[in-house]
């Protein structure tokens, strides 16, 4: 398997001349991203056992999982990732942790859902400011012909996050309760802040892009211009939403859907749910950007068409999760959608920087953000919610089954047929590329 390496050359103050520092950089910030989902997905497997407790209704829980984190985590990111793209993004990335583990430890000891309501949006607030400097900094560690390996590695952080969300919250819950599994996630990133402050370097900005270092951003209404410009751009974006409005809705509601389908404990559940979504996620952003890397010398476009492809395979499997009967079945039949489902991130991530100039990453990974998560992170769970809210007076406990299966699948061909559209555009929009 070939793995993301770097070139070491450049200037001689380049901290990344190494493989060895490149390697050091892009997997402590993948721990950090770990991280940003852990404290994120852990909310979906404790929800049932917060539910009872605190009296809430789909509707909120959809809320606290959805629109509630999302609105404040796109609002902070812009001018965040503004700020990471004429400062120090190490810096940034580091406040940013030691901000959302502590909100996370803070989870542990509310007592009603405003309460909760607001420890989520100071989680949200402070991952904000995790992904676009990042992004940025790894596409100046690495050169273009490795950012999709790259930065899919970084994004397996997504699903490793949901892997160990799923895994210590679920038996944390079942022997400890659901305040002790907030507190034991949260205080370890304030440790891990201190670590990346002190030990990771800043990367030169645009040092494989042959373009001098220019510490002035690009103003914000020109990079919109630019990317309202690219409709490889739009339809990228519009697909990675709706992937993503499947993939939170998914991830925040089949433990749910499992525990009231087929009364599941959390402990068992959370196993599986951390093999299928965290594992088979963690292996099909890596491939998917990988996969990309190696067929795109042959055609560009590969970018968009892995995501594509991707998509419409899942559908039929998505569907049928809803359909069979029984625990084991319904799990099996997950395990294609998880394989699947993740291959979008590092190709959209990577083209999106490729059609930009290196001064306007930052700020175009958090506008891609706000799409991804407005669509996605604050649609998809409030939307599965609401729905079920609608079918339980006839469906009961079943309603949030056949919410998942009358939202999920028709949206996840909706985000396939865009990734297809924007590979119509592709070619000439990376050769429009700004300077």
């Amino acid at each position: 398997m070939e793995q993301p390496t770097a070139t070491p050359a450049g200037p001689d103050d380049n901290p990344y001349r190494s493989t060895a520092a490149c390697w050091y950089a892009l997997g402590l910030l993948t721990i950090v991203y770990t991280f940003n989902f852990i404290d994120r997905q852990l909310l979906a497997i404790l929800q049932e056992s917060i539910k009872a407790e605190l009296s809430l209704s789909d509707s909120q829980l959809g809320l606290l999982t959805g629109f509630a984190f999302a609105i404040f985590y796109v609002t902070a990111g812009i001018p965040i990732a503004r700020w990471a793209d004429r400062s120090n993004r190490r810096n940034i990335v580091a406040l940013s942790l030691l901000i959302w583990s502590g909100m996370t430890a803070v989870s542990g000891y509310v007592q009603n859902f405003v309460q909760l309501l607001l420890a989520r949006i100071g989680v949200g607030v402070g991952e904000a400011g995790g992904s676009p400097p990042s992004h940025s900094m790894i596409s100046d560690i690495f050169p273009p012909n490795r950012r999709a390996t790259a930065i899919g590695f970084y994004s397996m952080g997504v699903n490793i996050g949901i892997l160990f969300g799923f895994l210590a919250g679920g038996w944390l819950n079942e022997f400890f309760g659901w305040r002790v599994a907030f507190l034991v996630v949260g205080i370890p990133g304030v440790a891990l802040a201190v670590l990346l402050r002190l030990t990771l370097r800043e990367p030169i900005r645009g040092l494989h892009d042959n373009t001098s270092a220019n510490p002035d951003p690009v103003p914000f209404g020109e990079v919109l211009r630019v990317l309202r410009s690219r409709r490889t751009f739009i339809h990228m974006a519009m697909g990675a939403g709706l992937n993503a409005f499947c993939g939170y809705g998914i991830a925040n509601w089949t433990a749910s859907f499992m525990i009231r389908s087929y009364q599941m404990p959390t402990g068992e559940l959370g196993t599986w749910l951390a093999a299928i979504i965290g594992l088979g996620g963690a292996v099909s952003v890596l491939l998917g950007g990988m996969l990309a890397d190696r067929l795109a010398p042959r055609d560009q476009r590969w970018y968009t068409w892995v995501p594509c492809i991707a998509g419409f395979v899942a559908v039929p499997f998505m569907a049928a999760v809803y359909l069979v009967d029984g625990p084991y079945l319904a799990l099996g039949m997950s395990i294609v959608p998880g394989l699947l489902f993740q291959t979008y991130l590092g190709n959209t991530i990577a083209t999106t920087h490729a059609i930009v100039g290196p001064r306007m990453r930052a700020t175009a990974s958090a506008l891609l953000f706000l799409v991804i998560n407005i669509i996605g992170l604050g649609a998809g769970p409030w939307t599965v919610g609401f729905v079920s809210d609608l079918l339980a007076p006839t469906l009961g406990s079943e309603s949030l089954r056949y919410a998942m299966l009358y939202v999920l699948p028709p949206v996840m061909t909706w985000s396939a047929l865009h990734f297809w559209l924007a590979s119509r555009s592709l070619r000439e929009d990376l050769a429009a590329a700004p300077a």
